[in-house]
């Protein structure tokens, strides 16, 4: 494991510059992909806790989160509730019409948006987005057409990563991080 800051190409940067809206898909991207169900037949799912603290500082540097999952779980309800994140479309399986709809909403052309995804149904999203993100855990369809692919898989901290790239990318990630360092006299 690393203890290097990240590096990311001019290009890539220069992308994420223009996020105004980070759009997320939640199985493969937010966890592992895993389903896993009780015997009495609940749903289970693992969130990692650096994507959380990752969304929120994004959020609190202006920048809109937003979820788009083909499946509906009150478990996603509840952790996206748990973290602020203000615009929630479950049940939604053509993931572009989607993102579209919200973009509306939000009048925010494409250009200002990030979608990450890693299977099928989130290509067309990816695509639509000016910044398409996927996880290696992904289709490797979708890996060949994203503009960039995490390092690490979907929940592992996948969107963690993408949260510090877009605050690299506004300059704002120094500062975020800065405010976790014991205060100097």
């Amino acid at each position: 494991m690393t203890t290097q800051a990240p590096t990311w190409p001019v290009e890539l940067m220069a992308r994420a510059a223009d996020v105004r809206l980070l759009a997320l898909d939640v199985d493969g991207v937010m966890t592992d992909g895993t389903l896993l169900f009780s015997a009495e037949g609940d749903e289970l799912k693992a969130f990692n806790i650096l994507d959380g603290l990752g969304i929120k500082l994004l959020m609190q540097a202006g920048v809109t989160v937003a979820v788009i999952t083909g499946r509906s779980s009150p478990l996603t309800e509840r952790r996206m509730n748990s973290l602020g994140i203000p615009h929630l479309m479950q049940g939604r399986e053509d993931k572009l019409t989607a993102l579209r709809e919200l973009a509306g909403q939000l009048q925010m052309p494409a250009a200002h948006i990030a979608y990450m995804g890693d299977d099928l149904p989130d290509l067309a999203a990816i695509q639509h987005a000016g910044l398409g993100l996927t996880v290696p855990n992904g289709h490797w369809y979708v890996r060949q057409h994203a503009d960039h692919c995490t390092t690490v898989p979907g929940g592992a901290g996948a969107v963690r990563e993408v949260c510090d790239l877009i605050l690299a990318a506004q300059g704002q990630l120094d500062q975020c991080l800065a405010h976790y360092l014991e205060p100097t006299a």
